[in-house]
């Protein structure tokens, strides 16, 4: 390999080492200045940050190999931070493939869902037993489960390798813990569930009494029903890629100014933090939402659960919808009841969700209708004027009764005048005394509330001033001192001349 220039190698690397106090520093605050950056930019040039990359690994081998003084101060070029570089690189697209995966498992998930609810629906109208349409759609069901799978098993392969980035190319097997695979394994069984049963040979159950039958098989039909119906509701469980696409998907995980302020305050960005960014945001839309998801699946479930009963009302979506709205809402009028033990379950866990969407919704509304801090101020301060109005009024009342006690207390005034006289009086001084006792129970709120920041912004204030004063006391201490010094240097030539003019005069002193 040719050697390179002190000016080519300078050039090429980019990154030169400008002192012995420099090649000491850590490697961690270059770190998280080029992932904050890096991360702030868009993949709209993808192929010019390949070719750059491809350039930076080929730069990073060169100078592994050569390291040329610079100078005769021991100035060298350092490898370590086009590493860094390097590395940061591969973990912003990490990141990305990261993001994209969770997508695809996402859109996967939903589109199994989907196409087992269209199963479900229009299993009941094919004429032919055996049909294709529901072959079809079993096996696109299937094909979408091994798809979702494998992107599962990317995500992860895709973390590990985030993981051996992170901890500086440390062993694949450091990564792979127990919970870990734990982790994976329960992702993973859960994916794997789909409804299968519609592979042997499949009949119509008719039931003249029911509103929409279930497929169900002719040799196997009680199991296969059970069957069917567990793997069609546990198949809503793939939900749980939805805290996982927020995280990813978030705009707080990708500022880096929000991963720079949280990594000094020993923040983890994990689904609770996003979500309480997103409830403190936008609260009514995000529980909006979520309550008609919710509301929607939970009658779509009790209408598969109570399908397979002889009941005509609790089977049907109008109807389901009406139950849950109720047991949502914690009501019951108890016109409508489930007939299954699957149902039964379904309004259960409907009515607990309910109770803990209504608690959100009362904290939110009652946060929207409380006043904030300057509206308290305001409406505090006008409260204060309002009640010394009235002190003001009662205390006029109190020296116009006892005016008026006294004009009674003269001989020629009456007994009756006088006693009403000293009622009045009586009650203005208890007026009085009520409104001095509410408007110091308000100056008493109205102190409390200066909150924490108030008092530390004072503090800094005073403190300010105070550096201020002492400044200026040493400014004017050493300006005394300049003037104190000034006078001596002054005394001590007056007396040298004094002692010099008396011997001019008087030879004889000495």
């Amino acid at each position: 390999m040719p050697s390179l220039s002190r000016r080519d190698s300078a050039a090429e690397s980019g990154w030169v080492d400008d002192g012995e106090a420099e090649r000491g520093r850590d490697g961690g605050g270059l770190e998280c200045a080029l992932e904050m950056e890096l991360t702030d930019r868009s993949l709209s040039r993808k192929m010019d940050c390949m070719n750059c990359d491809d350039l930076l690994h080929r730069n990073c081998a060169e100078s592994a190999e050569v390291s040329v003084p610079l100078s005769t101060m021991g100035k060298r070029v350092t490898h370590m931070e086009g590493d860094d570089l390097c590395r940061l690189i591969d973990r912003k697209f990490l990141i990305e493939d990261k993001k994209r995966l969770c997508a695809l498992a996402l859109g996967t998930a939903l589109l199994g869902i989907l196409l087992m609810i269209v199963h479900a629906e229009i299993c009941p109208y094919v004429n032919e037993p055996g049909s294709k349409v529901s072959l079809v759609i079993n096996c696109s069901i299937s094909l979408s489960t091994g798809c979702l799978l494998i992107l599962i098993i990317a995500f992860h392969y895709k973390d590990i390798r985030l993981f051996i980035i992170d901890h500086k190319e440390v062993d694949w097997r450091i990564a792979i813990t127990g919970h870990r695979v734990l982790v994976i394994t329960l992702e993973l069984l859960v994916c794997i569930i789909h409804p299968v049963g519609s592979y042997w040979e499949v009949g119509l159950y008719t039931n003249s009494s029911s509103a929409a039958p279930l497929c169900v098989s002719s040799h196997h039909d009680k199991t296969l029903v059970d069957m069917e119906l567990l793997l069609s509701m546990l198949m809503f469980l793939r939900l749980y890629l939805v805290h996982r696409a927020i995280l990813l998907h978030s705009k707080v995980l990708l500022s880096a100014s929000y991963r720079s302020i949280g990594s000094l305050n020993n923040i983890n960005f994990t689904f609770r933090f996003v979500l309480k960014v997103l409830m403190n945001k936008h609260p009514a839309r995000v529980l909006l939402v979520f309550i008609l998801l919710f509301w929607l699946t939970a009658s779509w479930m009790l209408t598969l659960c109570e399908r397979r009963t002889e009941a005509l009302t609790t089977g049907q979506m109008d109807t389901a919808l009406w139950l849950i709205a109720i047991t949502f809402l914690t009501v019951g009028y108890g016109d409508v009841a489930p007939k299954t033990s699957c149902g039964k379950g379904v309004c259960l866990f409907t009515g607990v969700m309910g109770v803990a969407c209504t608690a959100m919704l009362v904290a939110i509304v009652t946060e929207k209708l409380a006043l904030n801090k300057g509206e308290k101020h305001v409406h505090f301060f006008m409260m204060d004027i309002q009640i010394s109005k009235r002190i003001r009024h009662a205390a006029a009342n109190v020296l116009r009764e006892c005016w008026l006690l006294h004009r009674a207390n003269l001989p020629k005034g009456s007994r009756n005048e006088h006693r009403r006289h000293l009622r009045c009086l009586l009650e203005a001084i208890r007026v009085f005394r009520h409104l001095r006792l509410k408007q110091r129970k308000l100056r008493d709120y109205v102190s409390e509330m200066v909150d924490l920041p108030k008092m530390q912004m004072i503090m800094c204030d005073l403190s300010a001033n105070w550096n201020n004063s002492y400044r200026e006391l040493e400014q004017r201490i050493l300006f005394m001192e300049q003037k104190l010094d000034h006078l001596t240097r002054c005394f001590q030539q007056t007396s040298e001349l004094l002692s010099e003019v008396l011997r001019h005069r008087n030879p004889e002193i000495r």
